[in-house]
């Protein structure tokens, strides 16, 4: 590929990320967008604020990148949590090694590939992209020292900024967990496999169980049900009663943003109107039709969460099949749906999606083919020879070459991450979190063969793969083919590796990330769940294979440019990153996993002396109810019915008065405007 060609694809991807700033700058300041671009922050305000027609509204400003850039990391922490401050941190981390990077090839490595060989060189437009990787070194050439040299300073900067990020982010997801509201999750243990019996339900094996071997420490426990289909009428039901709670209250406020059931009766009024007796009937309806179909899953809760964690750990059963305990996801991180599927089918899923996963990796070489295929407009014309005189034309030309395949191939990728997510949900996980973070590995993996190892080896994909007859000849490959790809990669990066060009536009890419991505966090994403930043050992596991494989890669370039001294210093360079690894799968990696015991003790410990296991133990009672409808105004509804049955009292007229009053209160705060976020209508 010519320069010439790869600036045309700099100038059109440059134009359309500079129309797409430029068109948010003016979106994000229109009225009627405010719910897509500030929906968590309209959910929590206190008043609405009216937006009189201004010409400003209409002109971009720079005002939103000002406000994303000055946003501290305690700002993302309070408002996105632990795991959107990780995110944040992977693009940190990405910028510091890419300018480190950038400086060392840029200065030092690129004008040694550029003169790597005697020749007359063209006009630098007129030059290949060729001109500038390593295969212009000649080989046996004392220069091949600056490339090893490179890998050097690159990998030990990586490790040692993979050190500190992991000391940094342990440190503080430590003081997150512990200075964070008491969590559900600590305190409950997800129990498996529980054994049938014909004798008494899974419910009573599940109490007699856990009162026989922790009868100091079992607090509670909650079934799981079979009622998929009541499950989706409940959540449906769910909606509607938000949406008529917000109607009622915009009727004596201001009109919503969006048109909202206008007319629907108060669900406050129905649900006080309604006889005690009728009320109480509503959650014992759902819990019979319920029971009917226990699963042999339970969240058993415990007093302490030094004991939820000993009974997580432990092994319950001489067949460690039955009685199956891990610590619980928090409450709106369940995937109640997957906790249907028996324990022992989960080994089959997990095979039949590895098999379906290694399936849909190779039907996309036919996407990949094809992308491949506009890289070489020689073979292009003679398959297609009515397209010979189109590719005479220059433009089209560097169109073709150094633009389209890069678009059409992340159109194809677009189809990854939902099918993935869709193989991870076979799987079989119980979080939602889980489950994302097995569909990121597996888009890794496969972005990594799509992307990487089936463009560098095709031509003919078919006849390049026969060529990996022995693995000891796959450096030798990659070494050969890599240089000849150099322009795809450059080109694909950006409209989404051994070359120094594609550096500054990796620079440039995660500076636009660092900042599109804080403000999103700020203004437009709505946490629905919190894993503690478990995402960050899958980030560093991804930055430790990429440093390994350039380090193969270069290893066979050193070999095919014939410089023992280099392969023989980049040999000691994979162990050092290896054992660098290690250590930290056995010096950090524990601590993301689990929260150690001296840690939780004195979170037990404080909240006991503070006087607030008792509220906590109310909580738990319906933190894992499955039914959602009945888990929170309805159960608490019933709660206190049953509560004023046992004490004798009986007073509605002193229970309207109470919902009446709560009614005023947001009649005079004004916060009843409708507001419609990714999940639906949220009102406040």
């Amino acid at each position: 590929m010519e320069l010439s060609a790869f600036l045309t694809s700099v100038g059109i991807n440059s134009a359309i990320a500079v129309l797409l700033f430029l068109l948010y700058s003016v979106l994000r300041k229109q009225p009627g967008n405010l719910n897509v671009y500030f929906g968590p922050r309209l959910a929590l305000a206190s008043e609405r604020q009216n937006y009189p027609p201004s010409l400003l509204r209409y002109l971009p400003s720079p005002s939103w990148v000002v406000k994303a850039w000055e946003t501290t990391e305690d700002d993302i922490l309070a408002l996105g949590g632990m795991d959107a401050l990780v995110f944040v941190r992977i693009i940190v981390f990405s910028i510091r090694i890419f300018c480190i990077a950038a400086v060392i090839c840029m200065f030092l490595v690129l004008p040694v590939n550029y003169y790597g060989k005697e020749m007359i060189h063209h006009d630098i437009s007129s030059e290949t992209l060729e001109i500038f990787t390593i295969a212009n070194v000649k080989e046996s050439s004392e220069w091949l020292w600056t490339h090893c040299f490179a890998l050097y300073v690159i990998t030990c900067s990586a490790c040692g900024l993979l050190y500190f990020e992991h000391k940094s982010i342990s440190r503080t997801r430590l003081a997150y967990i512990t200075g964070s509201p008491p969590n559900p999750s600590h305190f409950t243990v997800l129990v498996r496999a529980v054994p049938w019996s014909a004798e008494q339900s899974y419910s009573e094996s599940v109490k007699e169980f856990f009162m026989k071997y922790y009868a100091s420490s079992y607090l509670s426990h909650h079934m799981v049900h079979r009622s998929s289909r009541v499950q989706r009428l409940m959540n449906d039901a769910e909606r509607i009663c938000r949406v008529f709670k917000s109607v009622s209250a915009e009727q004596k406020s201001k009109p919503c943003l969006l048109p909202c059931f206008c007319g629907a009766p108060n669900s406050f009024d129905i649900l006080s109107n309604e006889p005690d007796n009728v009320r109480g009937n509503i959650g014992l309806d759902v819990s019979n039709l319920a029971t009917e179909k226990e699963n042999a899953v339970a969240f058993v809760c415990f007093k302490t969460r030094y004991a939820a964690v000993v009974a997580a750990e432990i092994l319950h059963s001489e067949n460690p099949m039955l009685w199956v305990t891990e610590m619980a996801p928090e409450p709106n991180d369940v995937l109640w749906s997957n906790l249907s599927i028996p324990y022992r089918q989960l080994w089959i899923r997990k095979i039949a999606v590895l098999v379906a996963s290694i399936a849909f990796m190779f039907v996309f070489l036919i996407p990949v083919t094809f992308v491949q295929s506009l890289t070489q407009l020689e073979q292009l014309s003679h398959a297609f020879p009515f397209l010979k005189g189109m590719f005479k034309k220059k433009f089209i030309s560097q169109v073709v070459t150094g633009y389209l395949p890069s678009v059409i191939l992340i159109l194809f990728l677009y189809a990854a991450p939902p099918t993935m997510m869709v193989f991870s949900t076979i799987e079989g996980s119980v979080a939602h979190s889980g489950r994302k973070k097995s569909a990121c590995i597996k888009v890794l993996y496969f972005t990594i063969w799509n992307v990487f190892f089936v463009n560098v080896l095709s031509g003919s994909v078919i006849g390049q793969l026969t060529k990996l007859s022995s693995v000891k000849d796959v450096p030798k490959h990659l070494a050969e083919a890599i240089p000849n790809q150099v322009g795809f990669f450059m080109t694909y990066v950006l409209t989404s590796v051994m070359a120094p060009l594609i550096l500054p536009f990796l620079l440039i890419y995660f500076v636009l990330a660092y900042l599109v991505y804080k403000n999103q966090i700020i203004n437009v994403y709505k946490k629905s769940y919190e894993s503690g930043g478990q995402y960050w050992p899958i980030a560093h596991k991804t930055i430790i294979a990429s440093l390994v494989l350039t380090q193969i890669i270069a290893l066979g370039i050193f070999g095919i440019k014939k410089s023992p001294v280099a392969s023989g210093f980049t040999i000691p360079l994979i162990v050092g990153t290896l054992l660098f690894n290690e250590y930290c799968r056995q010096r950090f990696f524990p601590s993301f996993q689990k929260i150690a015991a001296q840690v939780l003790t004195q979170m037990d410990q404080q909240d006991e002396q503070g006087g607030r296991m008792e509220e906590i133990y109310q909580q738990l009672k319906f933190a894992y109810c499955q039914f959602r409808l009945i888990s929170l105004d309805l159960c608490n509804i019933r709660q206190a019915d049953q509560q004023r049955d046992r004490d004798g009292i009986r007073d509605s007229e002193a229970e309207t008065a109470e919902i009446g009053t709560a009614e005023q209160q947001v009649d005079d705060t004004g916060t009843a405007d409708c507001y419609m976020d990714r999940q639906g209508p949220i009102s406040k």
